[in-house]
């Protein structure tokens, strides 16, 4: 299981994060992801193994922009 912190720019209430989650969920096999818009982050767990590119694109029309990118096994 990889587990991915994404620190993310322009989420500013619960509606905000559902955007992002969602988008997310459209884009990639996952197996949870939790956005907060306290933290700017969202958490994504799964068993593939991704690049920064991966979630870039799956947020490319949302209009929030990835801060930060990392991942651990």
């Amino acid at each position: 299981m990889n587990k991915y912190i994404l620190g993310i720019d322009g989420m500013g209430c619960g509606m905000c994060e559902m955007h992002v989650e969602e988008a997310i969920r459209k884009a990639i096999k996952i197996k949870k992801v939790k956005a907060s818009h306290f933290k700017n982050n969202v958490v994504v767990f799964t068993e593939s193994n991704l690049g920064e590119e991966d979630f870039l694109r799956a947020l490319d029309n949302t209009g929030y922009r990835i801060t930060s990118f990392s991942r651990e096994a």
